[in-house]
């Protein structure tokens, strides 16, 4: 997973090896200590190659997080980042969150797009001092008691 994060990144200038070690931080947490009740990471296929990935992770008792979804430029336009954010949110729900966010930033719109249509909805905006000038940071919520489409 670490390993596609700095393919699919590496063209972002100024990201580089901090954002990296970021998401190398970010999966070693998840290593060291998942709960298989409360969290789950997937991995999207399409012609039996590995093309994306998603993680969800318990933030509290009611909130859980959409974490990491990426999905490499060949695959995309086949479905795969929304397959992934239907199952994460599905997840979530199954195991009895009321809420699920995400963080998101400025230059992943394709992402953003996918996001909103699976119901979040942005309620902050703010610069990151992770990311070059100039990115924001996005945090996103959704509420899973509601139902997409109602």
């Amino acid at each position: 997973m670490l390993e596609r994060h700095a393919y699919l990144f590496e063209d972002q200038e100024a990201w580089g090896e901090p954002f990296i070690a970021m998401i190398a931080r970010l999966i070693a947490d998840y290593l060291e200590g998942p709960d298989p009740e409360r969290e789950g990471a997937w991995i999207a296929e399409l012609g039996g190659e590995r093309v994306g990935s998603v993680y969800c992770t318990r933030r509290s008792d009611e909130v859980a997080q959409l974490r990491l979804m990426f999905v490499d430029r060949e695959a995309r336009g086949h479905g795969a980042g929304s397959r992934l954010v239907e199952h994460c949110i599905a997840f979530a729900r199954e195991r009895g969150y009321e809420r699920m966010m995400l963080s998101t930033v400025s230059p992943l719109a394709s992402a953003k797009r996918i996001y909103e249509a699976a119901g979040f909805v942005q309620t902050n905006e703010e610069p990151d001092p992770a990311f070059p000038e100039g990115t924001v940071a996005q945090e996103m919520w959704l509420d899973l008691d509601v139902c997409p489409g109602g």
